[in-house]
């Protein structure tokens, strides 16, 4: 390519910089009055999911479309802010998962708050230090994360989102010849169980709260590692020993956006709720019978013990459609009238 060529592009290109400068602008004026016709309320999940699927719809390349998504989440993310933007807790401390799901959520406009536990990030939302919370529900390696299901049945907060996130488990530490044990938490642990096995057999295996908690113990001892994210080897400023050393390549985790109320329908959606069954036979086959009568699909079915009497089982599942569209709260309706008691954690938008 000749200078005259490469010029010629170049001030192409600095000419539509100035147009999006000026469109982005534009675009943050009109959300900021928006903002102020809806008393205060600037996040809308069911809105943003359709603008990110209607422009990943409209994309004709060449940037793929997850590069369009991670442009506009962070162009809205940037409007958002306009407005005090939005405070989100989630697990930490920084450079965890969670985090970097809040982040894949939300954008770089949002106050990330980390919390030490699943229970503390309940309670922000709940006493209204934040406004929403990110947390682990399910890995398809380690599967569900007991005390997140535990904690949506006694909470009031509303499941208004859900995040998908890859996760890459990678070997860290300060010096490789050294190492004595290797700190993580107990999901990434799972999610490595083979890997760990057959390269670092014999080494003791230690549970921390989060994969940033084990990158910080490793930081403070060369003799041992851990296993975490690259946002924690870099806040941490350790060096990655083996990269993607996850048992799955598909390896992903599953996150719920919690508010204090659920999301209106965005055309794409699903409901989780909890249920349990009377004792008496076929109890189960019943409940679930209504789904099949109104042709309502459930995606994910699993059972964990209520709390509530020896012996007792709560359900949990996930269905698709909104709680509102007819054939869904059709179907919702008579699994009340069946079971013991069913809670609806929330309708929300199908992960983009």
């Amino acid at each position: 390519m000749s200078e005259d060529q490469l010029k010629k592009h170049r001030d192409s290109i600095d000419s539509i910089d100035l147009e999006i400068l000026e469109l982005v602008n534009r675009r943050a004026e009109h959300a900021r009055a928006i903002g102020h016709l809806k008393n205060g309320t600037i996040y809308r999940p069911e809105r943003e999911a359709q603008i990110l699927r209607r422009l990943k719809e409209r994309n004709r390349g060449p940037l793929s479309g997850n590069a369009i998504e991670s442009v506009f989440v962070e162009v809205i993310s940037a409007c958002r802010a306009l407005e005090d933007g939005l405070k989100i807790a989630y697990l930490g401390p920084e450079g965890t998962f969670s985090q970097q799901a809040a982040l894949k959520h939300f954008g770089h406009g949002a106050k990330t708050e980390p919390c030490s536990s699943i229970d503390e990030i309940f309670r922000a939302v709940e006493s209204g230090h934040c406004n929403y919370a990110v947390v682990p529900v399910e890995n398809t390696t380690g599967g569900s994360i007991p005390r997140t299901l535990d904690l949506l049945l006694k909470s009031p907060l509303k499941v208004c989102s859900e995040v998908l996130l890859r996760v890459h488990q990678n070997l860290m530490g300060i010096d490789r010849e050294k190492v004595l044990r290797v700190y993580s938490h107990p999901q990434s642990l799972a999610q490595c169980h083979e890997w760990l096995n057959a390269n670092l057999p014999g080494i003791p295996r230690i549970e921390v709260s989060s994969n940033a908690e084990a990158a910080r113990l490793a930081s403070l001892d060369e003799t041992s590692c851990a296993i975490a994210g690259e946002a924690a080897a870099e806040a941490y400023g350790l060096v990655i020993f083996t990269a993607n050393i996850e048992d799955e390549p598909d390896n992903t985790t599953r996150f719920l956006v919690l508010a204090n109320e659920d999301s209106a329908p965005s055309g794409r959606d699903k409901t989780s709720i909890a249920f349990s069954a009377k004792n008496r036979p076929g109890a189960i086959h019943e409940l679930l019978a209504p789904f099949a009568e109104h042709g309502v699909s459930m995606t994910r079915l699993e059972s964990r013990p209520a709390g509530t009497g020896l012996w007792e089982y709560a359900f949990f599942a996930d269905i698709e459609g909104h709680r509102s569209d007819p054939e869904v709260a059709k179907a919702l309706s008579e699994l009340d009238s069946r079971a013991s008691f069913l809670k609806i954690f929330g309708s929300y938008p199908e992960a983009r």
